[in-house]
Order: C-alpha cells, then sequence, then structure tokens
C-alpha cells in the first residue's frame, strides 16, 4: 500500500510542470551563456544537458582537440630540435600524459562553468530531456526520476553529431570518432582516417606527429575540397611531407575488424578496388543533428528535409516562443557562431532586431600551419560574379615567420575590383587564426585595406605581415575567371616589398 502511495506521489510529481521564465534543452556554448545572461538579467532559467557541462566544446571538442593538438605541436619541435640548434636526443611520446593534459583542462573549465551557474542562478540539470508538449519538457534524472519544466520561452540547443554511414563493416568496426579520438592511451600504429575535412586533417596531423603512420581517405580530389585550390594543394603538400598519405578520389566500399586491433578499408578508384589496413579507424567524414527521439513534433517544432531545426533569421522555430541555436539550427558549425546566435535570440526575446543574415563568418582550421578564412573566397566570389583584385605573399615574406622557421604557407585578400574594400581574406600559416581577427575587424568597420597598408604594425609581429601583403601588385580577377597564382618566382621581389616596411 505504501509502496503504491510513492508511486502515485512520484507521478503526481511528475505532471505537474514547474515554471520557468526559460527553458534550454542541450547545455551547449550558446545555451550556456544565454542561461548566464538571463539568469543575471532576474529570469528563472534552468538548462537540461544529458552529459556535458558546457556542452561538447570544453568537453569533447574545441578546446580538449587544441589541447591535443599543441602537444603534438610539442613533439615536432623536438624532432625538428637540430633545426633550433639544440642537440637532439630521444623522446618518447606518452599518451596517457597527453589524455591527462587534457583531462585536466577539461576539469578546470567544468568547475568554471558549474561555479557560474552558481554564481548567475540558473539551474543545471543533469538529466535527458525530451519534449512531452508544447513548450512542456520532462527530463529523465540519472537516478531514474522525473521532472517536468515548462518555459514561457524554450531555446534548443542540442547540436550534431559525428556522421555514420551505412557502410558494410562500418559499425561493427567500432570505429573511433573525435570523441574516442581524444581518450586514446596509446599512440596508434596505423591510423587510418576517413574524412578529409577539418577534424579529419587536424587528428591525421596530430597523430602522426605523436608517432602514428596516417593514411586520410577522402572521396572528393581535393581535402578541404570547399576551399580554393592553392589552399588545399598547400594543406595536403604539408601534410605529406610530414608523412600523412592520401587516398583521393575513393568511395569506401566496405570495412572489416575491429579498430583498436586491426581494420581494412576497402576503397575504390578509378574503377579498381584497393585495400587500407590499420590499426585504428576514424569516422570524420561530417555531421548530422541530434533531433531524433525528443518529441519535437509534440511541442510544434519542424524539421528540415536534412533532419535540422527549421528557423527562420531570428532562429524562431514553426512553435511559438521556441527558439533554435547552434549547429542543430543548420548555423555554421563553430562555437563562436553558436555564440551569436545566443545574441540573436536574446535580441528576438527582449525586442532587439539581430538576425543572422548577413554575418561575417570567421573559422580556423587548427592545422600547423593553421588555415583561417573570412569573407569570400576566390571560388566564392567567382561563383557570385564578384570582380576582384587579388593580393597574394608567401609567408617567407613575413619577418616574424622567418624568425620562428615557420615559413610555409601564404596569404592572399581579395579586394573590390571597382574600390578599396576586402571581400576576402584567407591565410595558410603560422599564426593565421590571429592574423585573421585584425583583418575582419578592418572588414566590420569598413575600413578600405589601405588602412592596413599604411598603419603601424608593431615588428617583427605575424600580424605585420598584413603590410607587405597589400603593398604587394594586385591581379586583377573578372570572375568567372580562373585567378591567376602568385609565381614562385615572384617570391625576391615579394621579400623586397617587406622590406620596404622597415
Amino acid at each position: 500500500m505504501k509502496e503504491n502511495n510513492a508511486s502515485s506521489k512520484r507521478q503526481a510529481e511528475k505532471s505537474t510542470p514547474e515554471d520557468y521564465d526559460l527553458v534550454i534543452l542541450g547545455g551547449g556554448t550558446g545555451a550556456t551563456i544565454a542561461a548566464w545572461t538571463f539568469a543575471s538579467e532576474g529570469k528563472r532559467v534552468a538548462v537540461i544537458e544529458r552529459k556535458y557541462v558546457g556542452g561538447s566544446c570544453p568537453n569533447i571538442a574545441c578546446l580538449p582537440s587544441k589541447n591535443v593538438i599543441h602537444s603534438a605541436k610539442i613533439a615536432s619541435y623536438f624532432r625538428r630540435s637540430k633545426e633550433f640548434g639544440i642537440a637532439r636526443r630521444l623522446f618518447a611520446v606518452d599518451m596517457t600524459a597527453v589524455r591527462d593534459r587534457k583531462r585536466r583542462m577539461v576539469s578546470f573549465w567544468n568547475d568554471a562553468y558549474l561555479g557560474n551557474y552558481k554564481k548567475t542562478g540558473a539551474e543545471f540539470i543533469l538529466g535527458s530531456g525530451r519534449f512531452v508538449g508544447p513548450k512542456t519538457l520532462e527530463v529523465t534524472l540519472p537516478e531514474g526520476k522525473a521532472r517536468q519544466l515548462h518555459g514561457a520561452s524554450v531555446i534548443i540547443n542540442i547540436g550534431t553529431r559525428a556522421a555514420m554511414e551505412l557502410l558494410p563493416g562500418l559499425a561493427e568496426a567500432k570505429p573511433l570518432t573525435h570523441i574516442e579520438a581524444l581518450e586514446l592511451d596509446d599512440v596508434p600504429k596505423h591510423l587510418v582516417v576517413l574524412g578529409g575535412g577539418y577534424i579529419g586533417l587536424e587528428f591525421a596531423q596530430a597523430m602522426r606527429r605523436f608517432g602514428s603512420k596516417v593514411t586520410v581517405i577522402d572521396r572528393n580530389a581535393r581535402v578541404m575540397h570547399r576551399e580554393d585550390d592553392d589552399v588545399t594543394e598547400e594543406l595536403q603538400r604539408i601534410l605529406e611531407a610530414e608523412g600523412v598519405k592520401f587516398e583521393l578520389n575513393a568511395r569506401v566500399r566496405r570495412v572489416s575488424g575491429t579498430s583498436g586491433q586491426s581494420v581494412k578499408v576497402i576503397i575504390e578508384q578509378g574503377g579498381k578496388e584497393k585495400t587500407i589496413g590499420g590499426s585504428h579507424l576514424l569516422v570524420a567524414a561530417g555531421r548530422v543533428p541530434n533531433t531524433e527521439g525528443i518529441g519535437l513534433e509534440l511541442a510544434g517544432v519542424k524539421l528540415t528535409a536534412n533532419g535540422y531545426i527549421q528557423v527562420n533569421e531570428r532562429l524562431a522555430t514553426t512553435a511559438p516562443e521556441v527558439w533554435a541555436i547552434g549547429e542543430v539550427a543548420g548555423s555554421p558549425q563553430f562555437t563562436h557562431v553558436s555564440v551569436d546566435d545566443f545574441r540573436v535570440v536574446h535580441d528576438s526575446i527582449t525586442g532587439g532586431k539581430r538576425v543572422t543574415a548577413g554575418r561575417l563568418v570567421p573559422f580556423c582550421v587548427f592545422t600547423d600551419p593553421e588555415l583561417a578564412r573570412v569573407g569570400l573566397s576566390e571560388k566564392e566570389a567567382k561563383e557570385k560574379g564578384v570582380a576582384y583584385r587579388l593580393f597574394k605573399i608567401p609567408m617567407e615574406a613575413v619577418f616574424r615567420a622567418t624568425t620562428m622557421a615557420e615559413t610555409r604557407g601564404f596569404m592572399k585578400a581579395l579586394v573590390a575590383a571597382d574600390g578599396d574594400s576586402i571581400l576576402g581574406f584567407t591565410a595558410v600559416g603560422v599564426g593565421a587564426g590571429e592574423v585573421l581577427g585584425t583583418v575582419q575587424v578592418a572588414m566590420i568597420a569598413g575600413l578600405p585595406y589601405t588602412a592596413l597598408r599604411d598603419a603601424i604594425l608593431t615588428h617583427p609581429t605575424l600580424v605585420e605581415g598584413l603590410i607587405p601583403l597589400f603593398l604587394g601588385q594586385s591581379e586583377a580577377v573578372s570572375a568567372p575567371q580562373q585567378a591567376p597564382e602568385t609565381p614562385s618566382g615572384a617570391r625576391d621581389s615579394l621579400r623586397s616589398q617587406a622590406a620596404k616596411v622597415n
């Protein structure tokens, strides 16, 4: 009898929704900042997150991967020590120490995030959430109990996960995704990577530097195939010089074995089959949204044909007072975009006017050297029929790069053919992501390229390289003609242009 009463009580508690000003499903970066901000403004806010404090970025994605990549950079310096006048000694990579350094950083940020939840008054609920009605969610807590929450407004920020193609033998091989790759306690003997995008390339280079043999398989003719040809060629050349092997124009037909022991990937190239063998298999071939099984249909939230949440330019879904931010809303898959999505939703809820249309979105691929771009690429300019002037220099023309012996790559900029506005900037080079920020700010401010050309920038810094870039001769390109490459024989003249700075 007592047991039945207790069950009835739990059911009553479960069916009585708790009222909040804002309920957030998913605790990614944009959602976390939303929780802290709205709570600081006096709203009653709850965040439902099934596993990670702060979402994927500080736990299993952006920050942990860059932590591991930096360890790999140190390993590369050991291998190059003779180049810097330091006697080379034998060394070994301890992947458990690499992993533990990453874990300490993750723990630091988890504590910081929880501290900020406490400070702002936002409630963090660890559990699995799903919609049971309009703006109403049920949360299953780790101990099995359930709560129902109703929000005057609801934000959905449930992200994406690694895509897993329905290939024969792939699921049975239990391949790594980026999550498991960050938890390795041994260096893979031979890592086979499916996918030549930014995740695949970052891990390929890092694991090669730790001592793995690495083979990257991609179905396209180029890695990072959406970028300009000179960019993809330079990235591939850099990684091949470090020993990464590429199998391009390759279709995976089937997989056998088990990742972590022995795997075989059968690919087809030019009508012929070829077998790639390895010890570990990493899948890095795109992302899919986490929209299944969470009751979106009960909330009145519609999806796109690709399974993402359907939103307008204010990130409003098809359900009243329900918003979606980040990757699940089809936004560019970067944490900094998720943060700006929060700004859009904050304005939408509080009466502002911010929208997603017309945003200038930068990105950086953290290979070494980095690839960074903001604004138009040459491919995009030609597709849009935009005429431009092309400025381009090798990193050899940047003083700071030569002091660091980091002269791989180049910088280039697109400037309007009929004016001085900067249309786009791309760099493959050391510190490319940091240099990009200066150009982006100039673009946001509407400054002409001459403002950077004529600026007094600290010598010697990497950002100073923008001066020789914009001092150089430009090439006029009338879309859709092919943009000319900067000839390798022009490097001496580019150095001379750089010398004009001093």
